[in-house]
């Protein structure tokens, strides 16, 4: 879905103009082109559908569990539109399909180019792989750094979010707790 680079840009200006800026001076004058730029990029998610990211899955089960660990991504918050950043530990158990280990960060990626919520997040990364590959279980671990928590507000530089999505037989305690072990460090 393409963005509306030009409202983005009258947005910008205005806002700029509302907290007493000049949005003609040489320093603001192409920061709303460089925002529109910015939020294509940011956004290149919305409209876009996950389960296509996941269809060249393959036929036929392989091995015991697959985990990617360390999936780097950023997204926006939809409450402050700040940015979120962190890493996502994606792991599952195979069952009727499998797929491609990099199909599993372009699907992180894709879903965090939207407004967003980590705990959303987190469970439509979780639903996606239940949909798409029928396995016998997923877990899904985020852990994010909040804009909006480190650099307004509360002002906790320094602290993170941690959040879960468990499905099948990775939602039972011990295989939760095993997974969880293998990715290190996680709850």
């Amino acid at each position: 879905m393409a963005i509306d680079s030009g409202r983005i840009e009258a947005a910008v200006a205005e806002i700029l103009a509302a907290i007493g800026e000049d949005p003609g001076r040489p320093g603001l004058v192409d920061t709303p082109r460089r925002v529109a730029e910015a939020y294509a990029d940011f956004f290149s998610g919305v409209g876009a559908d996950p389960l296509a990211v996941l269809s060249g899955a393959l036929e036929g089960e392989s091995g015991e569990l697959v985990i990617v660990r360390d999936i780097q991504f950023r997204s926006i918050c939809e409450h402050h539109l700040l940015p979120f950043l962190g890493v996502a530990h994606v792991a599952y158990a195979p069952g009727a399909r499998i797929v491609g280990l990099g199909r599993l960060a372009e699907l992180v990626t894709l879903l965090a180019s939207r407004p967003q919520l980590q705990e959303r997040l987190t469970d439509e990364i979780a639903d996606a792989l239940t949909t798409a590959l029928a396995p016998e279980g997923v877990l899904v671990v985020l852990d994010a750094v909040h804009g909006c928590v480190s650099a307004r507000g509360p002002r906790q530089a320094t602290s993170s979010t941690v959040t879960v999505a468990s499905r099948g037989a990775l939602a039972e305690p011990t295989a939760r707790a095993g997974v969880l072990s293998l990715i290190g460090g996680a709850p």
